[in-house]
């Protein structure tokens, strides 16, 4: 089994060192649950999300994030798949990558120029359009949508679809913690051009590291490494991202979260994205488990507040 999902984690580091799209800093799976024995090895989640923020533009953008999530268990890791359903409300400068909403098109001219990727004069609150040059950024689209600044529109559809996977590399025994490896590839099934995505695909590596302190504390740090996939017009950066944070069992069944996320911006001169999350987790039985949580923002690329709720199944 080992080899079977170390050829799946090379296979998804291959994907990441041969370019194409990103896979944003999604949130993890803060339980860190580790190598499992158990004879239910499939899981079918439902966690639905709502944020809302300005992003880093002048325009308020609201996304409603409904994924479906099938997971297989191993003895040394985990692979799912996670199909996800969107209403979004923005101008085309804010959509979803990976999951996340995120600003992908400047919101104030603060990159500008003249063409594609570049933003609108200065000052003139534009978008980077798709190859108009001599037309100020006020007149350009936004993002891949035909939107300009400000023409918040409401849409729905599918999602892209995400392909994770996570491999335990150090099982964890005396002081020596648990260390995993992951993966990840996002399907580009969302429509750019209704602003529900990029249209592009996204590879990302990473690892997780957490370390049970006692029989009620648990920390845990995450970090990884992903590769943006550029549509027409936008000069999108690769990311980086990391979260640190602790959780404490206030019952057997019983997990409280906090932790702090930071991930770097995708376009160039806007500030990173930087939140702290508030999380609970309930297992009512052997099969169903529940979530919770809330993210309040901490810079101006993050978004305002996130909420979300979740329930999962596993058989």
């Amino acid at each position: 089994m080992r080899k079977h999902w170390l050829v799946l984690c090379l296979a998804m580091g291959f994907l990441v060192a041969s370019g194409g799209g990103v896979a944003v800093a999604a949130t993890t799976d803060m339980t860190h649950q580790g190598p499992t024995s158990s004879e239910q090895n499939w899981q079918i989640g439902f966690n639905p999300s709502y944020s809302s923020g300005n992003y880093g533009t002048n325009t308020t953008s609201s996304f409603l994030y409904a994924p479906i999530s099938i997971r297989r268990f191993f003895k040394d890791g985990d692979i799912a798949l996670v199909i996800p359903f969107v209403t979004a409300m923005t101008d085309g400068r804010t959509t979803l990558v990976g999951g996340n909403a995120v600003q992908v098109d400047d919101g104030g001219g603060s990159n500008s120029g003249t063409g594609g990727g570049g933003g609108g004069a200065p000052d003139d609150g534009g978008c980077s359009g798709k190859d108009f040059p001599g037309i100020p950024g006020n007149a350009r689209t936004c993002g891949a949508t035909n939107r300009l600044a400000g023409q918040n529109v409401t849409t729905s559809g599918l999602g892209d679809i995400i392909l994770r996977g996570r491999y335990y590399i150090v099982e964890e025994k005396g002081w020596t913690p648990l260390v995993a490896i992951t993966g990840r590839l996002k399907l580009p099934t969302a429509e750019a051009s209704r602003g529900l995505g990029t249209g592009k695909m996204d590879e990302g590596v990473g690892a997780e590291i957490s370390k049970l302190l006692g029989d009620n504390w648990i920390t845990f740090i995450d970090g990884g490494f992903n590769i943006i996939g550029r549509p027409e017009g936008l000069n999108l950066r690769n990311q980086w991202w990391y979260d640190v944070g602790a959780g404490y069992y206030f019952a057997k069944n019983l997990l409280g979260t906090v932790y702090f996320e930071e991930y770097r911006s995708l376009v160039s001169g806007a500030q990173n994205i930087r939140d702290v999350f508030f999380g609970m987790s309930y297992r009512a039985s052997s099969e169903w488990r529940f979530n919770g949580g809330v993210a309040v923002g901490l810079s101006n690329g993050a978004p305002d507040h996130v909420v979300s709720v979740g329930t999962s199944y596993r058989f």
